[in-house]
Order: C-alpha cells, then sequence, then structure tokens
C-alpha cells in the first residue's frame, strides 16, 4: 500500500487549479496524469533574462528585461504590424511589434505610461525591436519576471508559462520526505534534501547538484527494485539439478566452442546445481553463438531427469528455433516439441498430454507455453529469448509454472555497456559471449550518399538476379509511425514496379501479427527476393541466403539500432554486404556512427561508444525491449550513477536489515515514489 505521505502527489492532475478536460488532454500526451508526473517532467533547458536600464545595440540578440515608455503607435496597411514606439529613460527608442490585435496591444501598452517589458531583442535595419514582448507588467512588478525561466517539453495546447504554474502548484502539494539516500554518498556529493533538489531544479534547470541528486533518486529506486526481486527469488527454494554429460557429449557440432561460450556454459551448471534458481542474463552480439550455449542449458535439465522450456518473442522466431535444435539434437534420445497460438486441436492436446506425463523433454514456443493449461511435470529450466518486451515482473511469473521455480537464463542479442546492465538486469548475473566462433565471415559495410539511389536499385537487381535475397529497411520518419509506415509502403511500390509484385513484400510495425509473420515466411521460404521494413525486422530473423542489407536514411538512425539490422545478414557461409546510404548533409555525431560502423562489427564497443556519443537513444532498443525507462535520469547519469546505486541498494537489503530498517522505510518510499513499487509485494510472496 503506497505510504500516506505521498497521497497528495498522486492525486489526479486534475486535482490542480485550472486544470480541466481541454488541458488534461495535452498534458496526457506528455505523460502528465497525475501530480508527481508534473514534478517529474523536468525542465530541458532554461531562457536568461538580462535587466538592463539602457536599451544598447549590443545585447540584440538577447532575452532582455526592461522598463520603457510607449511614445507612439504606427499602423501600416491592414496587413501590416502595429508598431509601438517606447523608449528608456536615456530617450533610446524600441519598437515593440505586434502583428495582430492592434486594440489588446494599445489597451496593454498605452501611451505615456511606464511599463516593464521582457522578450527577445533584434536589429531591425538600423532599429531596435522586440516582436510579441513575452512579458508586459507595471514596473512595480518587474521583480515577478524571472531572470532564469525554465523551458519544459510541450505538446499542443500548453505553454511553456502553464506548465511552470502547474509546477509551481505541484511543488507546494511536496511534502518534506524521510532520507532515503547513505549519509555518507550524500554528504560527500553534497546533495540537497529531495524536495529542495525537486524545487530549485524547476526554478534554475542549470543547479548540477539537484539534477544530479535526482537522477540518483530514481536510478537508486530502480536498483533498490531490482535487489529486492533477486532476495526474493533467491530465498525460495528451487531443485539443484545434477547434469551428468551424457547428452552434451553426444553433441555433433561444425566448429569447436568459443572460450566465451566454455565459460558461460560452466557458470550456468554451477548455477544450476544450487538450490537457489538460477537468474543469469546471457549477452551476445548477433553470431555470436547464444542457441549453442541455450541448448547445452536445455539438455542439463533433461539429463537430470526435467524439462525445459523456450520462450521467442514470435511464431516465426519459435518455429525457426525449433527446426534449429532439432537439427543439433538429431540421432539424441531427446524428444523436442513447439507450440505456438497456431497450433489447436489434435496437435496441442497432443504436445500438452507429453508435456504432463514427461514424454517431452524440451519445449520451444511463444507465451502460449505458460498459459494456464499448460502443465509441466517436472520443468526444471527456462530460456527466453530476451528479444520481445519481458520485463522483471513476467520474469517472476515463471516461479508459478513449477513447484519449486525453475532455473531461468535470460538471452539478448543487443550489447549493453556494463553500466546499463546493472540498471535493466541488475537482479541477475551476467555472462558475455564477447567473441566470434570460427569462419565467420565480418559483414562488409559501406557508406553511400543517397544521390547514389539509382546504382543501388541496379546493384540490387543484378543481386536477385543470382539468386540472393535483400532486405531494404526505410527512414525513420519523425512526425509519426504511421509516416515510417508511409515511407516503406513507397519503396516497396518503387521496388514492386521494378521487379515484380511477387518478388518485392512488405512488413511494418501496423501489420498484425499473424500478417506480418505470413509475409517473414515467404521471404524466409526464399519466395520472396527482397523484404521492405520499418525497422521490425532489427531482430531475430534468420535467413542465410539474405546476404545483402540496405538502410535508407542511415543517418537518422542510433548506432546499436544500425547495428541490429546488419546483423541480419551474414548468417550463412556467403560474403555479405551492408549498404548505408546517408542524406547529403550530415551531423559531427552521425559522421562519426557512420565510420566506425564501417570500422568495426564489434557490438560491444559499439554499444559503449554509442552510449558516449549521444546517450542511450536506441542503444537498448526500447522498440523491442520492455524494460523500464528513466524519467529524470538522462542516459550519461545512468551510466555514471547505477554502479554506486546498486552498491548502495544492495548494502540496503543485504547489511542495514532492508525495508525494515529507519533508512529502509524512506526507500520503500522511494520505491512508490519513482513508481517501482510492483517489486514491494515480492517481499511477501516469497
Amino acid at each position: 500500500m503506497r505510504p500516506e505521505i505521498l497521497n497528495p502527489l498522486f492525486a489526479e492532475i486534475e486535482a490542480l487549479k485550472g486544470v480541466g478536460k481541454g488541458l488534461a488532454k495535452p498534458l496526457g500526451r506528455l505523460k502528465i496524469e497525475q501530480i508527481v508526473d508534473v514534478l517529474f517532467h523536468l525542465p530541458t533547458g532554461w531562457i536568461d533574462r538580462k535587466r538592463v536600464e539602457t536599451l544598447d545595440m549590443a545585447d540584440a540578440g538577447r532575452m532582455v528585461t526592461a522598463i520603457v515608455t510607449p511614445i507612439d503607435y504606427k499602423a501600416g496597411g491592414p496587413r501590416s504590424p502595429l508598431r509601438i514606439q517606447a523608449q528608456d529613460g536615456q530617450g533610446n527608442v524600441i519598437s515593440l511589434v505586434y502583428f495582430n490585435n492592434p486594440g489588446w496591444a494599445k489597451k496593454l501598452l498605452p501611451l505615456g505610461e511606464v511599463r516593464a517589458i521582457s522578450g527577445r531583442m533584434e536589429l531591425y535595419g538600423q532599429e531596435l525591436q522586440i516582436v510579441h514582448p513575452d512579458t508586459v507588467v507595471k514596473p512595480e512588478e518587474i521583480d515577478e519576471i524571472p531572470e532564469r525561466e525554465p523551458v519544459y517539453a510541450l505538446s499542443e495546447g500548453l505553454t511553456n508559462k502553464r506548465l511552470g504554474q502547474l509546477a509551481e502548484q505541484a511543488l507546494e502539494r511536496a511534502p518534506e520526505l524521510p532520507e532515503w539516500i547513505e549519509p555518507g554518498l550524500k554528504s560527500r556529493e553534497d546533495w540537497p534534501d529531495w524536495r529542495m533538489a525537486i524545487g530549485r531544479i524547476h526554478t534554475n534547470p542549470a543547479d548540477d547538484k539537484a539534477r544530479r541528486r535526482l537522477a540518483y533518486d530514481e536510478i537508486f529506486a530502480n536498483q533498490l527494485a531490482l535487489a529486492l526481486v533477486r532476495q526474493s527469488a533467491r530465498s525460495r527454494r528451487g531443485e539443484a539439478l545434477e547434469p551428468d554429460s551424457r547428452l552434451r557429449d553426444q553433441l555433433r557440432l561444425p566448429y569447436e566452442p568459443t572460450g566465451a561460450q566454455k565459460r558461460s556454459i560452466a557458470e550456468i551448471e554451477a548455477d544450476v546445481r544450487q538450490d537457489k534458481p538460477m537468474l543469469r542474463l546471457l549477452q551476445g552480439d548477433v553470431g555470436s553463438g547464444k542457441t549453442l550455449v541455450a541448448v547445452n542449458a536445455l539438455l542439463m535439465a533433461v539429463e537430470s531427469g526435467a524439462q525445459g522450456a523456450l520462450l521467442a518473442p514470435t511464431e516465426i522466431l519459435a518455429r525457426q528455433h525449433f527446426d534449429t535444435i532439432s537439427a543439433m539434437l538429431s540421432g539424441l534420445p531427446v524428444n523436442v516439441a513447439v507450440l505456438t497460438g497456431r497450433d489447436k486441436g489434435k496437435t496441442r492436446e497432443s504436445t500438452l498430454m507429453g508435456l504432463a506425463d514427461g514424454s517431452i523433454d524440451i519445449l520451444i514456443g511463444t507465451h502460449a507455453i505458460f498459459q494456464e493449461a499448460v502443465r509441466y511435470r517436472k520443468l526444471g529450466l527456462a530460456v527466453i529469448d530476451e528479444q520481445h518486451r519481458f520485463g522483471v515482473a513476467q520474469r517472476m511469473m515463471l516461479a508459478q509454472k513449477a513447484e519449486r521455480p525453475p532455473h531461468l537464463l535470460v538471452m539478448t542479442a543487443t550489447p549493453i555497456p556494463r553500466t546499463l546492465t546493472l540498471t535493466h538486469y541488475g537482479e541477475m548475473d551476467v555472462s558475455r559471449l564477447d567473441e566470434m566462433p570460427p569462419g565467420r565471415q565480418p559483414i562488409e559495410t559501406r557508406v553511400l550518399s543517397v544521390g547514389r539511389l539509382d546504382e543501388v536499385v541496379e546493384g540490387l537487381g543484378r543481386h536477385i538476379a543470382g539468386e540472393g535475397q535483400a532486405y531494404w529497411v526505410c527512414p525513420l520518419v519523425e512526425e509519426s509511425e504511421l509516416s515510417d509506415q508511409a515511407a516503406a509502403e513507397e519503396r516497396a511500390r518503387l521496388l514492386q514496379a521494378r521487379f515484380g509484385e511477387d518478388r518485392v513484400g512488405l512488413v511494418h510495425g501496423r501489420m498484425k501479427g499473424p500478417e506480418k509473420d505470413a509475409v517473414m515466411e515467404r521471404f524466409q521460404l526464399g519466395e520472396l527476393a527482397v523484404l521492405v521494413a520499418t525497422t521490425v525486422i532489427e531482430v531475430g530473423v534468420d535467413v542465410p541466403n539474405a546476404t545483402l542489407m540496405i538502410v535508407e536514411g542511415a543517418d537518422r538512425f542510433g548506432l546499436a539500432q544500425l547495428h541490429q539490422l546488419r546483423g541480419r545478414v551474414g548468417r550463412g557461409d556467403a560474403r555479405s554486404i551492408c549498404l548505408l546510404l546517408r542524406g547529403d548533409t550530415l551531423s559531427e555525431t552521425a559522421r562519426a556512427r557512420l565510420k566506425l560502423l564501417r570500422e568495426t562489427n564489434d557490438g560491444f564497443r559499439i554499444a559503449e561508444e554509442d552510449l558516449r556519443l549521444r546517450g542511450a537513444g536506441e542503444l537498448l532498443g526500447t522498440r523491442q525491449s520492455g524494460e523500464v525507462g528513466f524519467r529524470i535520469a538522462p542516459p550519461e547519469l545512468v551510466a555514471e550513477l547505477a554502479p554506486t546505486a546498486n552498491d548502495d541498494a544492495r548494502l540496503l537489503i543485504e547489511n542495514e536489515g532492508g525495508l525494515d530498517s529507519a533508512r529502509g522505510e524512506a526507500a520503500r518510499i522511494a520505491l512508490y515514489l519513482f513508481k517501482r513499487d510492483a517489486a514491494v509485494p515480492l517481499l511477501r510472496s516469497g
């Protein structure tokens, strides 16, 4: 139950003065639905206003506040603006320009009456002017014009001034909260108390100590939630497995496993031999051999007389895993089955019976494998392909599918810098596949100007004439997802006109799952030569014959996302090429990104560089990851502060009595304040 002290902040936004249904709508677009959301909608920047006694051309281009007296109105024709001539105490003249409602402007600035004005002063020829002053008040009210004004992210129907007023109201409701930060850390960093920090940041967005304090609070709440999940999972008794290698020794592999694969397999085996359920994350770049490690883990369960399950994000990927794993286990006395939403009737019934009586050793499927009707005789280990929205809460639900919680291995193909791994998978131990299996050819990456589009289309024609297949990824268009879809539809139409409708397929994010899967399957079977897509194909699809990737508008994508797209090719023995089509004008950041992609195929290096260049952005693949994001903490502070927050959260849980201690009570408030309270009930459920 939420602590009572926070109730004023969790009232609906309409509780603030002046917020009705009309204003609630644009606020909702900014995800501002409760009063706490206003507090945490921090300013993105600020405007400095210089208070001047004398109007001076040297201040042109700046925001200024001055006291002036209107001396003349100059109106042109019906479409011309009203220019109000005004002068300061020294007689320097400025034009105050209004393009509409001249009557209102004259009422605001009557001739001969002194006013305080504020706005951006510019040179118009040899004349100083302010177009539509932001503020006009009586001179005695000049102190109400702030010298530093916060600037907020807005949506249509909201003004900066209105959001600032709402923030003031929200701050009035903000209570003094007990301190959850470890005292030594707070003292070392010289951080203000929480309430002081939130007040300071809304009045002075440049306040670095306040901003760092609030970022730390959010990261700490996240790390504490993950630590509680970990504590809950580890406090429950699982079942120690006793693998004996008899099945793994029979695997016939085309290559010797890499050192990283052997190390990861050994770490997993050490975990599953304990009666505390394994919680391990397997990070591996595209092509690093995660499937082999997963198969070894599943076989450990079977060798121990238990069952294994592998959860894939989509039907097509589940069947892809089934085909791959069945081939790897060919000739072994292991019964592998697949279960997806497509399986109905007798096929489904047969699979369910096989799971219940234990005749099925390994089950591969989509979310269907954890539905109510699915009963395992003895589920010993579950592998989750993390290339989809599967967060902490869903990871914990697996405990309900067995008498004792199964061991859990989560795989991700998104290389993540070590500090960010902490914030997204902090409750898990981590294994990294940072070597590539022998024989895997690096993908050749070229960067071309979009002006060479015709040459690229010609080259695509030669590629598919030689029985090759290709992806064509369309650019991100910022306005809306629909625009991305429209760009993909137009590119598909042009390529279909050139190569034939039956040779070019299209997938985008707004297609329904089965419709998308059907197109992907046609591409996988070789019926389509070209797959035009938005970024929906950035993970998972495995088509070894597709050896050409074309990314249009590559300068608009994040580094990690481009790396994931490039990883769709190079999955067979043939040489693969990735063509990155860039715009004619490039920012320095975009230029650095594309240069790095040309230089390296190392996803971990790319992820670290992505963080350095532009923050997380698409780093964690937010379109494919269900992991929680941060509202206050920017990526660079997440990377910097997460290790400290992680250590502090573990110190509190393991050495200071957890949430039952004095600091723990305060930390519990932080969990609710930052909406990480889903972890609290886990303490009781264990």
